[in-house]
């Protein structure tokens, strides 16, 4: 196995690879390659009515720190609202999903360990460009989404009914 040497990782302000996915923007602070593998830090913008459908990931851990706004959680067989300041832990193999119950924009800060789930992010995904709004997700994107999801070992369950 090649050994890869350690560096810091330092990303300013407003930087960081952003892609569109869901309605949502995701602005990548670390991934797998800068981290050698051991975790992904992003930053989330979540629309009014934004956030992925319930889905399961069977080889990460996620967490979430909600810096502005407020969120919906669904967290196993539990749902709650997050606001400023929550911090929201989810095992894998949880069933969870966030929606963005309020009327402003909601921000949060997510760390995945072990890294990987940034490829999917990336594959799946569009580009994001500064000044520009993500796109609510068509049936294209879904597509997308349902093709990709096992190679990631990532569950896509059906939103609940209303």
């Amino acid at each position: 196995m090649e050994k890869v040497a350690k560096r810091a990782v330092h990303v300013p302000a407003g930087e960081g690879e952003s892609v569109w996915l869901v309605g949502d923007t995701y602005t990548f602070k670390a991934t797998s390659e800068n981290t050698n593998g051991s975790l992904v830090f992003l930053e989330a913008t979540v629309p009014p009515q934004g956030g992925p459908p319930p889905h399961i990931h069977h080889q990460e851990d996620e967490a979430f720190y909600l810096l502005e706004g407020e969120l919906e959680f669904l967290g196993g067989e539990r749902t709650f609202v997050a606001s400023v300041g929550w911090f929201v832990y989810i095992p894998k193999g949880t069933l969870h999903a966030f929606k963005n119950v309020g009327m402003e924009i909601a921000t949060m800060v997510v760390l995945i360990t072990p890294a990987g789930m940034d490829r999917f992010f990336f594959e799946v995904g569009r580009s994001a460009f500064e000044g520009g709004i993500a796109p609510p997700p068509g049936s294209e994107d879904i597509e997308k989404i349902l093709g990709a999801s096992a190679k990631y070992g990532l569950e896509v369950l059906p939103p609940p009914e209303q």
